[in-house]
């Protein structure tokens, strides 16, 4: 950087630190400057006005931080500084509500933001009041209807059911073992096997055996 540019650096930097007159890194610094200048440019102005006596540097461990020279500063009364500090609690106070307000707007804002406007809830309600119509007819042709199955013959259904699925399972596992049997001295593939003897698979079908 040019001497210049680094003079540009310098000035800005100690009227950012006048200005706050509080604490900072040399990256809280070249970051509220919004990066303006160069990161190296930051810390070696930094260190040039620490040893120039512009600003003060302090050590934390591993950290330096820099602010202003406060010899520039007039003395404050004990009393102005209680006041200040009173000042700021008050700010602070304010801050939190202002914040939880804010978020209970925001909550609030969503609701009504995701709600239904009049025409929709209009439309919602004469299509859900179409459906309610279209499941009241159902139900009272259901009702109506004279060909109920009785308990009884929903269990004979049910054992008939339970049996032919049985059965089903038994005759596919005796087809699936004679196919092994003949497919052990048979010289082609199993699929031209099938289309030899004109054996039809459930697979082909999409048949799927019951579960129960």
């Amino acid at each position: 950087m040019s001497k210049g540019k680094d003079a540009n650096a310098a000035s800005a930097v100690l009227d950012y630190l006048n200005k706050q007159n509080r604490p900072y890194s040399a990256i809280d610094i070249f970051n509220n400057l919004h990066k303006e200048y160069g990161k190296t440019a930051v810390v070696r102005v930094l260190e040039e006005l620490g040893k120039e006596g512009k600003i003060t540097e302090k050590v934390y461990g591993k950290q330096k931080v820099y602010v202003a020279d406060q010899s520039q500063f007039p003395d404050v009364a004990d009393s102005e500084l209680k006041s200040m500090d009173v000042c700021i609690k008050e700010l602070n106070d304010k801050l939190v509500t202002s914040r939880t307000t804010c978020k209970t707007q925001e909550r609030e804002f969503q609701m009504l933001n995701s709600a239904l406007t009049t025409e929709e809830a209009k439309t919602r309600l004469e299509d859900v009041t179409a459906q309610c119509e279209q499941k009241q007819k159902r139900i009272d042709k259901i009702q109506s209807a004279t060909n109920h199955v009785s308990p009884e013959e929903k269990d004979r259904i049910y054992t008939n059911q339970k049996t032919f699925v049985k059965e089903w399972r038994k005759r596919k596992r005796m087809a699936t073992d004679v196919v092994n049997a003949i497919l052990e001295g048979y010289p082609k593939t199993k699929k031209q096997l099938f289309e030899d003897i004109g054996l039809e698979t459930d697979e082909e079908y999409s048949a799927v055996i019951p579960s129960c």
